[in-house]
């Protein structure tokens, strides 16, 4: 009786080590990382969208000449944030809704870099308690986006090389149906990466 039961258990023992090398936890245990880092980038560009009331007051009180710069930051702002063009992590494996939103958050972030390279050439904005606080708040933010995106794409990497490597594939195609992940990858190359902006006024940067 002691032989059957030991022979039962490591009977047991393999089924279940046969089913976990079948993809049936690996493939949506890489799957649910992937979403929860989509959901860190999301974020984090939420997060960089929420500072720019604070640059709005700024501008709008010492750069008059700015404004009309600042008004294309306000209408890229808003167009990235629109609730159709986010993505939720079923949409993960859609390669149109990806570069939509990729080109939504690049165009966003391209007038943003060039309204803060215009308002640096303002002495009187540089020397801004509000405007300095702002910087070090949105190189920061960009940081954290690259980061973000980073961890990211390397869970897509894994996911996907999950669902296509033997046994796991057998478990992601005839049980999950899996579909490959799109990792956030721009038109321009390294444009995946958010930009760095060196905000330093002259006298810093020579310090």
């Amino acid at each position: 009786m002691n032989q059957f039961a030991a022979f039962r258990a490591s009977i047991v023992a393999a089924a279940a080590l046969a089913i976990s090398a079948c993809g049936i936890n690996s493939v949506p245990a890489a799957e649910e990382t992937a979403k929860a880092k989509w959901a860190d980038v999301e974020a984090a560009f939420q997060e960089r969208a929420n500072l720019v009331p604070n640059l709005e007051q700024i501008v709008m009180s010492s750069a008059e000449q700015e404004r009309a710069t600042l008004e294309s930051v306000i209408q890229a702002r808003a167009s990235a944030t629109r609730p159709e063009i986010q993505l939720d992590g079923n949409d993960l494996s859609d390669a149109d809704k990806m570069a939509q939103y990729q080109q939504a958050q690049n165009t966003f972030g391209g007038a943003l870099s060039r309204l803060m390279a215009n308002v640096e050439a303002y002495p009187e904005l540089r020397s801004q308690d509000n405007f300095g606080r702002f910087m070090t708040q949105i190189e920061g933010q960009e940081n954290r986006i690259r980061v973000a995106i980073r961890d990211y794409n390397e869970a897509v990497r894994a996911y996907n090389t999950t669902i296509r490597t033997f046994p796991d594939t057998i478990g992601a195609n005839i049980i999950h149906g899996a579909e490959p992940m799109v990792p956030y990858e721009a038109v321009t190359q390294g444009a995946e990466v958010a930009p760095t902006l060196d905000m330093r006024s002259d006298s810093s940067a020579a310090n």
